[in-house]
């Protein structure tokens, strides 16, 4: 009885490791292929007794899902899924060519955007599950992406290629609208670097935090609230502080007050933000927000334009 339980045992974790296994020489699949012949045939399975689903032309790339056995691929070519002979396909797990649009399918939740093709990366952004984005290569099962001017690594297992572009959604004319009135935001939020601190005061030539924000986004036509906490309601909510973009409201708790917020600032992009400190130095200056001291301090973030 003993010999059989381990024989048994045996065999399950032989399945299990056979499965695993599977799994990892699939995802080591997943790349780029090159058509290699004069036109090549997109079929709707494995074989060429099989349904032509459409026809690439010498040069064109597909988007590599699995090694489907016999000498076949199931490759995506411009968003139809389908099978391609390997013979006729010059494949790559890693490569920087345009594939098309990408649109995240996470049924809900946000998608992390890495700095490189993996976990292991550090995580940069986050993208709203529907969000559209340019492919612009492959890497070991990742697809390197660009989205309002950044570049990054998602997963290919939550994101599927699509026709539908940010343009065609509205997306890319407020998008660009937003960026530059951002950059205008922070620009001139810097021309008040080195202006002391002063609690109550609302400037030009001294600032609490929130008279501080209150004065840059006054001069661009948003009237806000007075107190860091009445900043909380004006604009809407950032799900995380790496969906941030340059002119976002970022707010901070010390833990010491009854409020729900205790600081704000302005974010600026490349993980910092300009506010006016009461730290070391008490005056308008530019700090750090994803390390360091403010990064376990942060609580919310607001998009008011």
């Amino acid at each position: 009885m003993i010999r059989s339980a381990q024989l048994v045992r045996a065999a399950v974790l032989g399945l299990a490791l056979s499965s695993l296994m599977v799994l990892g020489a699939a995802a080591a699949n997943v790349g780029v292929g090159t058509v290699n012949t004069s036109a090549l045939r997109l079929r709707e399975g494995a074989g060429t007794d099989t349904t032509i689903l459409a026809t690439a032309s010498k040069g064109e790339t597909v988007v590599v899902l699995e090694d489907a056995g016999n000498g076949w691929y199931k490759v995506d070519y411009q968003t139809i899924e389908g099978y391609m002979s390997g013979e006729y396909l010059d494949v790559s797990t890693t490569a920087d060519v345009t594939i098309g649009y990408g649109k995240v399918t996470t049924g809900g939740s946000v998608l992390n955007v890495r700095s490189g093709p993996g976990t292991s990366y550090s995580r940069t952004a986050t993208l709203s599950d529907g969000t559209i984005v340019s492919i612009v290569g492959v890497d070991s099962g990742w697809y390197k992406i660009e989205w309002n001017g950044k570049t990054g690594y998602v997963s290919s297992d939550y994101m599927i290629t699509t026709k539908e572009s940010p343009s065609s959604r509205g997306d890319s004319t407020a998008t660009a609208s937003s960026s530059d009135l951002g950059a205008q935001i922070v620009a001139y939020a810097k021309e008040f670097l080195g202006c002391p601190y002063s609690w109550g005061a609302t400037g030009p030539n001294a600032f609490d935090c929130s008279g501080f924000t209150y004065y840059v986004y006054k001069h661009f036509g948003y009237t806000l609230n007075r107190g860091a906490t009445g900043q909380l309601s004006n604009g809407s909510s950032v799900a995380s502080m790496y969906d941030l973009v340059p002119g976002d409201l970022v707010f901070f708790y010390d833990g010491k007050v009854s409020t729900p917020v205790s600081h704000v600032g302005i974010y600026i992009g490349d993980g910092q933000f300009i506010h006016a400190s009461t730290g070391d130095g008490r005056d308008v200056q530019i700090d750090d927000l994803f390390t360091g001291h403010y990064a376990k301090k942060y609580v919310y973030g607001r998009h008011i334009i």
